[in-house]
């Protein structure tokens, strides 16, 4: 069975529950106990009364009366005392008798083939016995309610190092090499097992950031120098007055290709940098500034392909955002709608906080929606050459600035995009 509350809140469960356990046991001990022994005293009292009526009157001659709160009955008395019906059934001992709405104790003795009975009224016995409930049931109450504020607090005393060390693993600056151990500060019990635990599982996270960094630095320079060569090669050849339409076609092909390769590394070596001021080293852009950029390179691509471009500027704003990742965000949605749709439109609008991409393309089945943003996930098996891996680097991006990326549907067939944008991190 798994429990969904806190831990805290189990605490004060486990108190109360083990209050009401224990004062429940004690409250029915203390009221069994109080009416077995009142029961007895009564039971004695009535016995020793009925013996010194028996002793005390003449069996021809009974004249003595009882207490005041007591009724005498006995079998061929005359008058008051003669034997009422409903209680001739009853056997010799003690017993509780119910007449007319009122409750009595009576002792039934039987002498030489004659049934003597002696009632005495109970409304005072039964009126101290709800003083004794009400008593027990406040004092039960009471202790509940002791046990649950105890529980609280011991639960914020026990709870409080565990809060702690919580805040300090989740504080982003514990993943700095220079961050201070956590064991030093708890106590050698299970809570510093547990800090123990998180240094030498957050040393091992380090020591993976370093590497991973390391790994980024060196592939983002030795990649820099083999597609500067490409970049500057594609440029004399397009300076070559001999080359034919369908070279020149290619060798502009290529350059956009290098062009997207330098901004896939330039925006995968910014993902993998933790520091905080590495996203203040990147140029900072408006929305607008950056979607006229890729306007620029991807109109042409769009338009050959006989699509038509639908761009709605809007009022976005100056505010300025990390232009690598808007870039990397635009450009790999624009890039998606392009290569799932043939006929129809493409439509990038500007809003007031961030960007929409629609197109009229073949759409995502509903079976693949919610994961079209995880790694290799692609909308269609049996189309182009991708890994499915531009939607998922568009949700790493928004989830590392803060923005937010959603798809819907289009009718009668298409996808939406809509990014909501945040201001850049500072």
């Amino acid at each position: 069975m798994e429990f969904k509350q806190s831990l805290a809140q189990r605490i004060i469960i486990a108190f109360a529950l083990m209050s009401a356990l224990v004062a429940g046991a004690f409250a029915m001990g203390i009221v069994a106990t109080v009416h077995l022994v009142e029961e007895k005293l009564i039971s004695a009292g009535l016995g020793g009364d009925l013996q010194r009526l028996l002793l005390m009157d003449d069996v021809n001659d009974w004249n003595h009366r009882p207490e005041p709160d007591q009724l005498f009955y006995f079998s061929g008395g005359r008058g008051d005392f003669e034997l009422p019906k409903d209680l001739r059934h009853l056997d010799p001992g003690f017993h509780e008798v119910f007449r007319e709405q009122l409750s009595y104790h009576a002792m039934v003795e039987v002498v030489d083939g004659r049934r003597y009975v002696l009632l005495q009224d109970q409304s005072d016995f039964e009126e101290r016995e709800r003083i004794l409930f009400a008593v027990v049931l406040v004092g039960f109450v009471l202790s509940l309610a002791l046990a649950v504020f105890l529980g609280w607090v011991l639960a914020r005393r026990v709870m409080a190092p565990v809060v702690r060390l919580a805040r300090q693993v989740r504080h982003r600056d514990q993943l700095l090499g220079l961050a201070p151990p956590l064991a030093p500060d708890y106590a050698a019990d299970e809570v510093g097992e547990l800090a123990i635990a998180f240094d030498a599982t957050l040393g091992r996270l380090r020591q993976a950031l370093s590497r991973e960094r390391l790994f980024t630095s060196d592939v983002s320079h030795e990649l820099r120098t083999p597609l500067m060569v490409l970049a500057t090669s594609c440029e004399l050849l397009l300076e070559n007055p001999g080359l034919d339409p369908r070279g020149r076609a290619q060798v502009e092909r290529i350059a956009r290709a290098c062009e997207e390769m330098r901004e896939l590394v330039q925006t995968f070596l910014m993902l993998a940098r933790a520091q905080r001021e590495d996203a203040s080293m990147s140029p900072q852009l408006t929305l607008t500034q950056v979607a006229n950029d890729l306007l620029g390179v991807w109109s042409g691509p769009i338009q050959d392909k006989g699509i038509q471009l639908i761009f709605e500027p809007g009022q976005p704003g100056d505010t300025r955002y990390n232009a690598t990742f808007l870039h990397a965000v635009m450009g790999n949605l624009l890039r998606n709608a392009l290569h799932y749709t043939e006929q129809g439109f493409i439509r990038l609008s500007l809003t007031t906080d961030g960007f929409v991409v629609e197109d009229s393309g073949v759409g995502i089945p509903e079976e693949k929606r919610e994961a079209m943003f995880q790694p290799f996930v692609r909308g269609d098996e049996k189309r182009g050459e991708g890994l499915g891996l531009g939607l998922s680097l568009v949700q790493r991006i928004c989830e590392n600035q803060g923005w937010s990326v959603s798809l819907s549907t289009m009718a009668p067939n298409g996808c939406r995009f809509y990014v909501q944008l945040q201001p850049a991190k500072a």
